[in-house]
């Protein structure tokens, strides 16, 4: 077991490490379209790639019919196993809707063999997942 600080020190290590690894400017909250951003996750449990939609609830709705809309081309052209889910439950209560690929494997932050695994993942997911977003900009925000 990790004591929080512990904890805080791998979460910090782990991030540190993969901006050096993957030295890359992502595009992760600078989307140009309010309450849309891309996340990375990876906590003692699981890491996954995900586009988040967190503004209010119209614009949420709007944002979603559009990517519902390109679903067939996401899935077909960049990311066969992404996961659409209109009402996605965080962590501390707030629902958003989000797109997401998860990885397959059981892996944990505080595993450091796990960590090459989980950056690779990240890399190949996100930048198809921004890929994506570069292509149909215009489609999602109009």
């Amino acid at each position: 077991m990790f004591s929080k600080e512990e904890s805080r020190q791998l979460r910090h290590e782990f991030w540190t490490s993969f901006g050096k690894s993957f030295p890359k400017k992502w595009v992760l909250y600078n989307t140009k379209t309010k309450g849309l951003s891309f996340k990375f996750h990876f906590d003692t449990t699981s890491a996954l790639v995900a586009l988040d939609l967190e503004d209010d609830l119209e614009n949420r709705i709007n944002y979603w019919e559009k990517l519902l809309a390109l679903k067939t081309i996401l899935t077909r052209d960049y990311l066969p196993e992404v996961i659409y889910k209109e009402e996605y439950l965080l962590a501390n209560g707030k629902e958003i809707s989000r797109i997401y690929v998860p990885l397959k494997a059981k892996v944990s932050i505080h595993n450091k063999n796990a960590w090459r695994d989980v950056m690779v993942f990240f890399n190949t997911h996100m930048s198809l997942f921004e890929a994506f977003f570069e292509d149909y900009r215009e489609v999602i925000k109009d």
